[in-house]
C-alpha cells in the first residue's frame, strides 16, 4: 500500500523532459545442473508457457534408439511443481514419439497440446522431416506423430522447429536452398493447413549457416544460431534480431556477446513465455558432443539515470515519456517492451523501487573514496587507477562519500582501457567541484578529451566521429563555478549528448566515434598538456557500455 501511494505521489510530481535510448541486458548464465544434464549430448530446450515443463533432446542411456550420435537422440521432458522448484528427473517420451531413428528438434505449443519436432530415419538419405503430435489435454497421452506434409517438408533436411505462441507461424531450419537457413511457414488459423515456406531473407540468413530458431511469445524478438558470421566469438554463436511490430521486417542481427557466447559453441536458444529467461545449449568440446542446457536471465534496465538505485528520479523519467515509443523506458510486459510506455512498464519499475542495482553495463566505476595510498579502486572490475603527483584524498569531502582533490599542476590518475568508444553506445559520468577553463576531467590517452571545460569554462567533449567534417561538441553550461556538478557524455549509437546535472546542454547527430583502445587519464588531457591538469575535486566516475540519462 505504501508503494502504491508513493507511485501516485511521484506521478504527480514528475516534470516532462527529453531522454536517450537504451536496452535490456543478460545476467549470468548457469547450467541446469546434473539432474537435467548428463554425460551425453543434451540440447534443444523448449520451455512450456507455464515454465513447469522443459522438453529437450538427448542421446543419454535409457532412450528408444540407444546412445548413437544420430540414431540415439530422443525427446525427453523434465518437470517441476513451481518455477521456484528444482527440475525433476527427465523422462523419455516413449515409443509413440521417439523412434529407433533419431529426433533432433522439439517445440511445445503455448497451450501444451501440440508437440512439433523433426525426425530422421535410417536409410532416408539423411533427410529430416517435420512432424507434430497432439493431445486433448495436458494429462492425456500424445497421439502418433503426423508429418507436416509436402507443403512444408522437402527432399532436403527440414529440422529444428519453433512454433509461435499463437501457433500461426512455424519457424524451422532447412538446407533446401543449398545452405542451412531459416524459414517460416504460416497459416490463417490453427485449423488451416500450413502455407508455402518463406526464407527469412538475407538480413537474417547472411552467413554460410543459420539454424535453431527461437521466437519470443510476442513475436518481436527472434533468436537463432549462426556460424562464421562477422562479429562472432566462436564456432557457432547465438544472435538476436528485433522488430517493432509483427508485420515489420526483421532488423540487423546482433550478437548476444561474450556473456553468453564463447570461443566454442552455443546454440538452440529458447525464450520463456514471460521473456525473463533464455535457455540454450553450450558445448565445451564440439558441435555434437558434450553439450549441456544452460539458462540466462533477461533483465530490463530500470536504473535509467545510472546512479545505482531505482528511485523517484527513475519514476519521473518514465512518466516524462508516458505514451511514447521510447525503448529505454518500454520495459514491460517483456523486458523489451511492447512499443509504448504505459502502465505495464510502471508495474515492472515499481517491482524494483528502492533497490540498489548491480548493473552489468557498468564496466568501470571509481568511487574515489580511499583515505590514503596511490590506488583508486575500480568497484566493478580490475581496472584500478594509479594516482600520481599532486593529489590529496578527501574522505568526507565528496558529493558521494569521499573524493580526489587535484592540484592543477601535476596531479592525475591513470587507468587501463575501459572501452573502445567505436564499439557500441556508452556513457561516462563524473561529479566535479572546481576546475578552470581548458582543464580536463576524463580523457583517453593520445586520443580525445572525453569530458573537459572549454576556454569559457563550459562543458565540452573532443570525442568525435572519424570524418573530416566532425569536430568537438560545445555547450554553454558553466562547470567551473566552484559548485558540485554531475557531468556526462553519452553516445547512444546515433547522437552525441552532453549533460550537466541531468539536463541536456548540447547534442548533435554523430557517426561512430573514432576507434581507440588506449587507457584513461583522470584529471588531465589526452597528452598531459600542462594547462589541462584539473584543479579541484573529482568524485564517482562511472562508465557504462549503454546510453543512460544522467
Amino acid at each position: 500500500m505504501k508503494k502504491i501511494i508513493l507511485i501516485i505521489l511521484v506521478l504527480a510530481l514528475c516534470v516532462v523532459g527529453k531522454v536517450a535510448k537504451a536496452d535490456f541486458i543478460f545476467g549470468t548464465p548457469t547450467s541446469l545442473g546434473e539432474t537435467v544434464n548428463s554425460s551425453y549430448n543434451d540440447f534443444n530446450p523448449s520451455i512450456s508457457a507455464d515454465g513447469l515443463s522443459l522438453y529437450f533432446i538427448s542421446n543419454r542411456t535409457g532412450g528408444i534408439g540407444g546412445t548413437g550420435m544420430y540414431d540415439g537422440c530422443d525427446i525427453w521432458v523434465t518437470t517441476r511443481e513451481t518455477t521456484d522448484d528444482p527440475w525433476g528427473i527427465p523422462e523419455n517420451l516413449g515409443p509413440t514419439i521417439n523412434t529407433p531413428g533419431g529426433e533432433f528438434g522439439v517445440s511445445i505449443s503455448s497451450d501444451g497440446l501440440s508437440l512439433y519436432f523433426d525426425m530422421w530415419q535410417p536409410g532416408s538419405s539423411n533427410s529430416e522431416d517435420l512432424y507434430v503430435a497432439t493431445r486433448a489435454t495436458i494429462d492425456d497421452d500424445w497421439s502418433n506423430p503426423v508429418s507436416l506434409g509436402p507443403m512444408v517438408n522437402s527432399s532436403a533436411d527440414d529440422c529444428y522447429v519453433n512454433i509461435s505462441a499463437d501457433e500461426l507461424a512455424l519457424y524451422f531450419t532447412s538446407n533446401r536452398s543449398g545452405k542451412y537457413a531459416l524459414w517460416v511457414t504460416r497459416r490463417e488459423t490453427i485449423h488451416d493447413p500450413w502455407g508455402t515456406p518463406v526464407n527469412l531473407g538475407p538480413t537474417v540468413n547472411s552467413s554460410p549457416s543459420q539454424g535453431h530458431p527461437g521466437i519470443s511469445a510476442d513475436s518481436l524478438i527472434f533468436f537463432f544460431a549462426s556460424s562464421s558470421r562477422p562479429g562472432g566469438y566462436g564456432n557457432d554463436d547465438i544472435w538476436m534480431t528485433r522488430r517493432a511490430r509483427t508485420d515489420d521486417a526483421w532488423g540487423e542481427p546482433v550478437n548476444l556477446g561474450p556473456t553468453i557466447n564463447s570461443s566454442v559453441w552455443e546454440g538452440f536458444p529458447n525464450v520463456s513465455a514471460d521473456g525473463s529467461t533464455l535457455y540454450f545449449r553450450y558445448s565445451q568440446t564440439g558441435r555434437y558432443q558434450g553439450g549441456d542446457i544452460w539458462q540466462v536471465p533477461i533483465i530490463p534496465i530500470v536504473d535509467f539515470n545510472g546512479d545505482g538505485i531505482v528511485d523517484a528520479t527513475d519514476m519521473c523519467i518514465m512518466v516524462d515519456n508516458w505514451g511514447a515509443d521510447e525503448p529505454l523506458y518500454d520495459i514491460g510486459p517483456m523486458p523489451w517492451g511492447d512499443g509504448i510506455v504505459d502502465v505495464q512498464d510502471l508495474i515492472v519499475l515499481s517491482e524494483h523501487l528502492f533497490e540498489e542495482v548491480s548493473d552489468p553495463t557498468l564496466i568501470a566505476h571509481w568511487p574515489l573514496d580511499e583515505t590514503e595510498g596511490m590506488f583508486a579502486a575500480d568497484s566493478v572490475g580490475n581496472n584500478d587507477a594509479v594516482v600520481l603527483g599532486g593529489i590529496e584524498w578527501q574522505p568526507a569531502g565528496g558529493q558521494i562519500d569521499g573524493a580526489l582533490k587535484l592540484d592543477g599542476v601535476d596531479g592525475y590518475a591513470i587507468a587501463g582501457a575501459a572501452l573502445n568508444p567505436a564499439d557500441s553506445p556508452f556513457s561516462v559520468l563524473a561529479w566535479i567541484n572546481g576546475g578552470e577553463p581548458g582543464q580536463v576531467v576524463v580523457s583517453q590517452q593520445n586520443a580525445a578529451n572525453w569530458l573537459a571545460a572549454d576556454a569559457e569554462g563550459n562543458l565540452m567533449t573532443e570525442l568525435k566521429g572519424a570524418g573530416r567534417s566532425t569536430g568537438p561538441l560545445f555547450s554553454e553550461a558553466v562547470i567551473t563555478d566552484g559548485q558540485w556538478h554531475r557531468i556526462g557524455l553519452v553516445w547512444d549509437g546515433s547522437n552525441r549528448i552532453l549533460y550537466v546535472d541531468g539536463v541536456v546542454v548540447a547534442e548533435d547527430t554523430q557517426d561512430s566515434p573514432e576507434s581507440s583502445q588506449m587507457g584513461l587519464y583522470i584529471g588531465t588531457g589526452k597528452g598531459m598538456e600542462p594547462d589541462t591538469f584539473f584543479f579541484g575535486l573529482i568524485d564517482d566516475i562511472r562508465i557504462y557500455n549503454r546510453a543512460v540519462k544522467p
